[in-house]
């Protein structure tokens, strides 16, 4: 059998160069199809469509101000920040942007439900149902009577779920909380719509709502012992393990063991 004999040299050179030329011009044909796709007007996002249950934002305001900051056309944009986009737009909570050939976006928004204010007075910041922190302008809360919530950041959850458990505690009483704070040291105090002030004290959430609920069981026998309503009520203090101190109207301050029968008053 005759053995088969390598290309000459030249040969060989010849089919590399070709070889290479051939890569080349294919790759140039990428390149060029690529700016084709980038830049021909058939592929622009022609329509952005908002879903979702709006609020305090509506589709035409939400589409021209995110629309700017969108790069590329349907193939090419960048679907996390166009999601990251409409996030920032204030009382957004979540967006989900997907593609809808040919040339749409579809965005469905959900919108923060505000359930309380955070933080001092001075500020921005509002709590959301899920217990999430928020930037928003405070002038487009529609939901009247709010509280405010105070406390360590990363604790904004916690004071939310507290809230819950103390606002029905004070409802018999025709009262409720205007302001709930959990301090540094993990107390809680708050101050009710009459403008009482609390100190409810620390421990587990249901020692706080023992405690309180003790408190606002006996409240009313222990005003009237002093010919006062519930609503005289200026301050009290719930620290105490047999009972809490309060100072009522009229009255100073007042001591009240567990079992409700002040203990000493004197009238002002």
């Amino acid at each position: 059998m005759t053995a088969t004999l390598p290309a000459p040299l030249d040969v060989r050179l010849m089919n590399w160069t070709a070889s290479a030329l051939f890569m080349g011009f294919a790759l140039c044909v990428l390149a060029a199809g690529a700016w084709w796709v980038l830049r021909y007007p058939g592929f622009a996002i022609a329509r952005i469509v908002v879903q979702g249950e709006l609020v305090h934002n509506n589709a035409v305001t939400l589409r021209a101000n995110v629309a700017p900051h969108l790069a590329g056309n349907f193939f090419t944009v960048d679907l996390r920040a166009a999601r990251d986009a409409f996030e920032q737009v204030p009382w957004v909570r979540r967006a989900q942007v997907r593609r809808v050939y040919p040339g749409s976006l579809q965005v469905e928004l959900q919108e923060h439900d505000a359930a309380a204010y955070w933080g001092p007075e001075s500020g921005s910041a509002l709590v959301n149902t899920q217990g999430e922190v928020f930037e928003a302008n405070v002038g487009d809360v529609e939901q009247e009577g709010l509280p405010r919530l105070m406390g360590p950041d990363g604790s904004s959850a916690e004071v939310l779920r507290m809230h819950g458990l103390l606002a029905p505690v004070f409802k018999p009483l025709g009262l409720e909380i205007e302001t709930l704070e959990l301090t540094g040291r993990g107390g809680w105090r708050t101050v009710l719509d009459s403008g009482a002030a609390l100190e409810l004290g620390g421990g587990t959430p249901q020692e706080v709502v023992q405690r309180t609920q003790r408190f606002a069981r006996t409240l009313t026998q222990v005003a009237a012992q002093y010919g006062r309503r519930v609503d005289a009520l200026e301050s009290a203090d719930l620290r105490h393990a047999d009972g809490y101190a309060l100072r009522l109207r009229g009255v100073s301050t007042t001591a009240a063991p567990a079992g409700g029968t002040a203990a000493a008053a004197r009238t002002r």
